[in-house]
């Protein structure tokens, strides 16, 4: 009894294929392919994931081309829609970073630097490391990365392999996905812009009124902590903002 194996090549190709983009979007994807996550685990899982999926996609995918050139054309077409998906992903996340920077500064701790944790050797402002990381633990907690790998596997219904590579939708969608990011972190910190505005303006009339105070000076610990209470009591309301408008972005992966 002879046992062929001529099904080996086409197998291991349509493996790397399906690997070249999910191994990608999961190398950018937030909560997943955070930089503090071992590398090896986060290879171990995109190979894992990959093995999950092939037999629900490997039907839809083409066989081995005889031209190696064919190959590399094919692989480069997977990477390159991984990187655009998992880059855009990554963009939504920033609205952590703009509304902390925001209220940091609202509340007079702009000063006030720790280490990013989404992004490893970067420092921002306390209340932005606080929110990134924050917001990476409710995505796990509300099972959002669920979503995110949903939506990974639904990628290749809305971009299949044959479809041509749209950069110039991909940059339209990029500078889109950086306003919404911008504008998700101001709504989320409009408060602390309100906030600031009243405070600053009521510090002016009372710097007025008696000029031989130091009126800023003596009013900062208050700032600061009407901030942090303010702060504490619009977290939910905040960071269910922020999920609600990744869930969003993720939705259109899928269709």
């Amino acid at each position: 009894m002879t046992i062929g194996l001529n099904w080996l090549p086409n197998t291991a190709f349509i493996y790397l294929l399906l690997f070249s983009r999910i191994g990608t979007i999961l190398m950018l994807m937030p909560a997943l392919g955070e930089d503090m996550i071992p590398a090896r685990m986060r290879l171990g899982f995109a190979l894992a994931f990959t093995l999950v999926v092939y037999p629900l996609l490997s039907a839809s995918l083409p066989v081995m081309p005889e031209s190696i050139i064919d190959i590399i054309g094919l692989i480069f077409h997977e990477v390159a829609i991984g990187l655009i998906l998992g880059a855009i992903a990554r963009i939504t996340v920033m609205a952590t970073q703009v509304a902390g920077a925001i209220i940091a500064f609202q509340t007079g701790l702009s000063s006030a630097m720790a280490a990013d944790p989404t992004q490893v050797g970067v420092q921002g402002a306390v209340f932005g490391s606080f929110l990134s990381f924050l917001g990476m633990v409710l995505i796990f907690a509300t099972d959002l990365h669920h979503v995110a790998l949903a939506a990974t596997y639904d990628s290749y219904m809305v971009f299949p392999l044959d479809a041509p590579l749209m950069f110039d939708d991909a940059a339209q969608l990029a500078i889109k996905t950086v306003a919404g990011a911008f504008s998700i972190g101001i709504q989320m910190s409009a408060p602390f812009i309100v906030f600031g505005l009243v405070f600053n303006l009521g510090a002016g009339i009372m710097a007025r009124l008696m000029p031989a105070m130091q009126v800023f000076f003596v009013l900062m610990p208050a700032n600061i902590m009407i901030g942090l209470i303010l702060f504490a009591l619009l977290l939910t309301s905040m960071m269910g903002w922020y999920l609600s408008a990744f869930e969003n972005h993720l939705a259109m992966w899928r269709g």
